[in-house]
């Protein structure tokens, strides 16, 4: 068990620092499934979402030496999710979990992608002004 455990340690952690890799993976796969791209890249962004989340949090800690990465990330998703389902409420009077689940996976994409970008040359630029 223990071997199975580290195994997927490793696997989580190569997809968690290149997660453009896990983009790919996830969309031949859904695309292999069902053949409908649309529905492909909307679960390859959902899977992607979920490594860029401990990828950044991972290369925040690295760079600025600090563990409050995966906690601003939690709080972010929280908040944004508090956001959606005030939305959602005030506008047709019910939520809808599923949809804000979705939005907020959408919206992560996005935002934790900028953010592994921008990471990514900081990292770069520190590591060529300390050499």
């Amino acid at each position: 068990m223990n071997g199975f455990v580290a195994w997927l340690q490793t696997v989580y952690t190569f997809l968690a620092l290149v997660p453009f890799v896990s983009f790919f993976a996830a969309w031949g796969i859904v695309y292999g499934i069902f053949r409908d791209k649309k529905k492909a890249t909307y679960a390859a962004i959902d899977v992607t979402t979920l490594f860029l989340i401990g990828s950044v949090s991972v290369m925040t800690q690295s760079l600025f030496q600090s563990g409050l990465g995966l906690w601003l990330v939690v709080l972010l998703f929280l908040v944004v999710g508090g956001l959606l389902g005030n939305m959602q409420n005030r506008i047709k009077g019910k939520i809808n979990p599923v949809k804000i689940a979705r939005t907020l996976l959408r919206l992560g994409f996005v935002v934790l992608s900028a953010c592994y970008v921008l990471l990514l040359f900081i990292g770069i630029g520190k590591y060529i002004v300390a050499s």
